[in-house]
């Protein structure tokens, strides 16, 4: 039985979706069927469906995405006792530093006891100022290596049964 991994992500300016799209391409090649889906559209039924997640978030306003947010809110309680022990990893598109919004989904993945399988992959963009906080992103090659990595890693680990 081929094994699922959700995808789950949010982005305003691009930077987070260029995350996302490497580690899930990475992710194709190893053995799981790879479901990549805005957070907006998630449900609980995809959670519930979903054997291992990563996770993506920028973070704005030193915290996860308030739609990365509204996803766990609407999905938490639904999932809550129905996915103990599966994998997850996370993913931050930050300006700074993105531990704040790393703490906040490791607490909700925690009530999930849900199993990270990973550091959180936090991608610096240093964007400080509006216009730079605000304008389109582009992700480097060394960081889309880390996010196909994690994606690769965390695909590979669920389909030989290590996650």
């Amino acid at each position: 039985m081929t094994k699922t991994l959700l995808l789950v992500f949010h982005s305003m300016t691009g930077g987070t979706r260029q995350m996302v799209e490497a580690a899930g391409r990475a992710a194709e090649g190893e053995g799981v069927r790879v479901r990549v889906t805005e957070a907006r559209d998630a449900t609980a039924e995809d959670v519930l469906a979903a054997d291992g997640y990563l996770f993506a978030t920028p973070e704005n306003l030193a915290a996860i995405a308030g739609m990365m947010k509204d996803f766990f809110d609407r999905t938490y309680y639904a999932a809550l006792g129905r996915i103990e022990g599966r994998p997850y990893a996370l993913m931050v598109c930050a300006g700074s530093d993105g531990s704040n919004a790393a703490r906040q989904v490791a607490r909700i993945a925690t009530g999930w006891r849900l199993r990270a399988v990973a550091e959180p992959l936090i991608v610096c963009t240093h964007a400080q100022t509006s216009e730079a906080i605000l304008a389109p992103k582009t992700i480097g090659a060394e960081d889309l290596a880390r996010c196909e990595d994690l994606g690769a890693t965390l695909a590979a680990g669920m389909a030989i049964g290590m996650f």
